[in-house]
């Protein structure tokens, strides 16, 4: 068995050890590990710090007899995370693929849990993800309790009122099959996108235990998301666009679909589209009509208010 952890990092070279540390601390003789590091272009001494991990990880695994673990490092000219970790989807050797952003890091024994999930499902060909919960810096859930133990992410979000973020190990021989599909040369597109379309196909495991601890930057995506959106108008345009032609909103939460078709009628302004109307459902279809033009009065003004 064999874990791939894929981080990419941007100028978050005091974070890395600290991720590097609960690696070390999840090693086991019975799996081994690979940490694929993508530098996105840093300007601070990611390079030197990173260098220094590479170096180190024979050391730490000859307590084993054997290496368990391999470290990595790549960089590319500045993209952005998804190109980041679309550039190191084929390094990808393991068998469970796990992205980790810089500035997380795993909780104790873990990966033995990860594993013992995995080895219950691994017969089936019909689980794309097991997901997990994340906690922040005080120990609090990152979001609610899984209700249920099969789901999709768009189920989840969308139809069983979950919220907060999780963290998800994929199946490498399926997540391979996909990418984070940017528009426009965008830097961000928002990771929903990609897992809607793995949900069509397959589905995921859900588990209430912690795996992964979350430090959100103060120039980091989540704390930055108006930006974001400003920036990138033409990935969430087509991510709510897809929601609304391609899934099933039948029965999805009437707040959700509210969320949705506020946004769609946002990014359709943003990304200077034209509105489109070929959407599921009758009800979709008058909300956006009813809401087109106060929702583009209040796009503006948005756009006026979020200047980068």
């Amino acid at each position: 068995m064999k874990i791939s952890i894929l981080t990419a990092t941007y100028n978050r070279a005091k974070y890395l050890n600290v991720l590097y540390k609960s690696i070390v601390n999840n090693i086991s003789s019975k799996y081994e590990v690979e940490w694929l590091i993508m530098d996105d272009g840093s300007v601070d001494d990611t390079e030197d710090v990173c260098n220094k991990l590479v170096g180190t990880d024979k050391s730490v695994t000859s307590l084993f007899g054997e290496s368990r673990l391999q470290i990595k490092y790549f960089k590319q000219e500045n993209q952005g995370k998804m190109a980041a970790i679309n550039n190191l989807s084929e390094h990808v050797t393991g068998d469970l693929w796990i992205e980790c952003d810089s500035d997380d890091f795993f909780v104790e024994n873990c990966f033995s849990k990860i594993v013992d999930e995995y080895e219950k499902i691994s017969d089936r060909n019909d689980i794309y993800a097991l997901a997990f919960l994340k906690q922040d810096l005080d120990g609090n859930n990152m979001g609610n309790n899984f209700k249920n133990e099969i789901s999709t992410m768009y189920d989840l979000y969308f139809k069983e009122q979950e919220d907060g973020e999780k963290a998800l190990v994929f199946v490498t021989n399926i997540r391979k099959n996909y990418r984070y599909e940017l528009e426009h040369n965008e830097r961000f597109v928002t990771e929903a996108r990609m897992y809607h379309k793995m949900d069509k196909d397959y589905k995921i495991k859900c588990i209430n235990e912690t795996i992964m601890v979350c430090e959100y930057q103060a120039e980091g995506y989540s704390k930055n998301i108006n930006k974001q959106f400003i920036a990138n108008p033409y990935g969430y345009y087509k991510y709510f666009y897809e929601i609304l032609a391609d899934m099933d909103t039948k029965n999805i939460d009437p707040s959700k679909r509210m969320y949705v078709i506020k946004h769609y009628i946002l990014f359709t302004y943003l990304a200077k589209k034209r509105l489109c109307l070929k959407v599921k459902g009758l009800k979709n279809k008058l909300l956006i009509l009813l809401l087109y033009i106060p929702g583009t009065i209040k796009s503006i003004k948005y756009k006026r208010a979020n200047k980068i």
